[in-house]
């Protein structure tokens, strides 16, 4: 949703500090690629054109915001966090099946889907609990590593992406070269991404070998910038 910023005659100032900061910025990478991604493709534009939450009509982010609230309690998360989830794993559609085959709101594989009950992948409020599950479970996991709640969050999201395995081994590698193995972002995501690296998946710390941790990295900066927009509008 292309915008505009208005300011008042009586405030030349202001006008003249909106202009610089907009000069500035469009001298930098970012800007271009925050346009291109929300304006130039016509997809994703398109999409986020249909959704409760681009109109802020309904005052929702889906039809699932109820369910969601509920079950983040479970959790101890910001029901937003747990919905930015749900639209990255299958933007709310119930039908979604990927190439793997993961089937349903939380994107539930059959195995997973198995294991905590799910009779019908397809059925929202089935999948959404299994997931939930999941991720209960993670948590649980991750208290041992990571003391921080919010930041612990994060590192459940990477493991429902990719499991636990490679984010331990990506935790080792940021504490063998100096970074700090508890944070997320910066670093810790960046250890899992160098582990498509010979240098790095060989490492004598590494257990589970090769892993391109990209699609990983953008998951979960993509939930949580998500939730962030979420926050600003929904309440």
């Amino acid at each position: 949703q292309k915008v505009a910023w208005a300011v008042r005659k009586s405030s030349p100032a202001l006008l003249d500090t909106v202009n610089s900061w907009i000069k500035k910025m469009r001298r930098k990478s970012e800007y271009y690629v925050i346009y291109n991604k929300y304006y130039k493709n016509r997809v994703a534009y398109a999409r986020r054109r249909r959704s409760d939450l681009f109109a802020m009509e309904s005052g929702k982010i889906s039809q699932y915001d109820d369910i969601l609230k509920k079950y983040s309690v479970q959790l101890g998360w910001d029901w937003r966090i747990l919905a930015s989830q749900v639209y990255q794993e299958s933007q709310f559609d119930p039908n979604a099946k990927s190439w793997a085959g993961a089937v349903g709101l939380m994107q539930l594989m059959p195995e997973t889907a198995k294991h905590y009950g799910v009779e019908n992948p397809r059925d929202p409020v089935q999948s959404l609990h299994a997931g939930l599950k999941y991720e209960l479970w993670l948590d649980n996991f991750w208290k041992d590593y990571i003391e921080d709640k919010d930041e612990r969050m994060k590192f459940v999201l990477a493991s429902y992406n990719i499991g636990f395995g490679h984010i331990l081994d990506a935790m080792k590698l940021a504490e063998k070269y100096g970074a700090n193995p508890k944070i997320w972002f910066d670093n810790v995501e960046k250890y899992l991404l160098l582990k498509s690296k010979k240098k790095y998946y060989n490492d004598p710390v590494v257990r589970n070998g090769y892993c391109n941790g990209k699609e990983t990295v953008k998951y979960v900066r993509e939930i949580i910038d998500r939730f962030k927009h979420y926050r600003h509008f929904i309440s």
